[in-house]
């Protein structure tokens, strides 16, 4: 396992570092300690070609000033929270509104805009972040720890943990949009995806869940076997339509660290499993995304990336039959995601 830190440039007189885990497989993944964002990771197609599976920037500046979360943590709470405020034992809480009259994965400066300690472990590193009382809103000095490793398996692991003096709400996810056709050679909407999930959560004109579960059965949401992500973008069904002709879905998972999750690319051969302790995937198709970015100097397009957002239920604050995300003064957050590379038949 090598790892390396380069200077990835400097913001408000703060160094940021780049770190380049890689092992003996040749995989590598590199992150910065700007919003936690994973920047590139290249992985062997079929034929032993290494490319970068995800989108990102060349960059510092393109990273300050992008709109799409790429790479990054999403915090403290990923996904969206209606009417932009909660409340919590009687006291009402008023977050940053930076999605029309909502909140979106953590605000306007939530944990992907945040400049995070850095320090290389063994197989990785560790972001280290203090989010004070009343960031974006939010109640609680919460000190957040996220360690990213990889190992021979081809495995990369991201541990959240987090603890607070005053209780208030999160969950963590990470906002990559993957591409696993390499170096952005070809849209998404080819990849087959495979979820174990009989459910998604239906969504308002907002983009916020309803409260009701709906059986994937005989829908484009049916994921139980594999099937295209296009099945979605080609749908009328009205809840594709609504998101802009994809997916922007909350899908509850059936089981846990067990292959829940499989996204796969026929002509690269290349194949990621996903597994979490994550009661939900936000599967979201990409579908806002254009040309007004570059990304490593592609183009951007529509369906260019396919996010795979393990986390929490959206706006649970608001939905008590959902997983609850409070944390409590007594309690110890923490949460894996693995990242398995390999080729279809590993």
């Amino acid at each position: 396992m090598e790892i390396k830190q380069e200077s990835f440039g400097e913001i408000q007189g703060q160094e940021i570092s780049s770190f380049t885990l890689k092992n003996d497989n040749g995989i590598e993944i590199t992150a910065i300690n700007y919003g936690c964002i994973i920047t590139k990771i290249l992985v062997p197609d079929m034929n032993g070609n290494l490319e970068n599976i995800v989108l990102g920037h060349n960059s510092l500046a393109e990273y300050v000033e992008d709109p799409y979360f790429i790479g990054a943590v999403a915090g403290r709470v990923g996904g969206r929270i209606a009417g932009g405020s909660f409340e919590l034992d009687g006291e009402r809480y008023t977050l940053a509104q930076n999605n029309g009259k909502n909140h979106l994965h953590g605000g306007i400066r939530g944990f992907n805009k945040a400049v995070w300690d850095a320090e290389i472990i063994e197989d990785g590193v560790r972001f280290t972040y203090l989010s004070r009382d009343d960031e974006e809103g939010y109640p609680g000095n919460l000190q957040v720890k996220i360690t990213y490793t990889l190992d021979e398996q081809n495995q990369l692991k991201i541990q959240y943990e987090a603890e607070t003096d005053k209780k208030t709400i999160m969950t963590l996810t990470n906002h990559s949009y993957f591409n696993l056709s390499g170096d952005l050679k070809r849209d998404i909407l080819q990849h087959n995806l495979q979820l174990k999930s009989n459910h998604y959560l239906e969504l308002d004109d907002d983009f916020i869940p309803t409260g009701r579960l709906i059986d994937v059965k005989d829908t484009p949401f049916d994921f139980t076997e594999s099937r295209p992500i296009a099945a979605g973008a080609q749908s009328s069904h009205p809840q594709n339509v609504l998101v802009g002709n994809g997916y922007d879905h909350p899908f509850v998972l059936n089981s846990h660290h067990d292959r829940e999750i499989i996204l796969h690319d026929p002509e690269s051969g290349r194949t990621m499993t996903v597994e979490t302790d994550e009661p939900a995937v936000v599967v979201y198709s990409g579908n806002s995304l254009d040309s007004s970015a570059e990304f490593h100097g592609t183009k951007g397009e529509k369906y260019l990336g396919v996010c795979l957002e393990t986390q929490g239920f959206p706006d649970a604050i608001h939905h008590p039959e959902f997983p609850s995300i409070v944390l409590k003064p007594s309690e110890k957050y923490s949460s894996t995601t693995i990242y398995q590379f390999g080729m279809r038949g590993e």
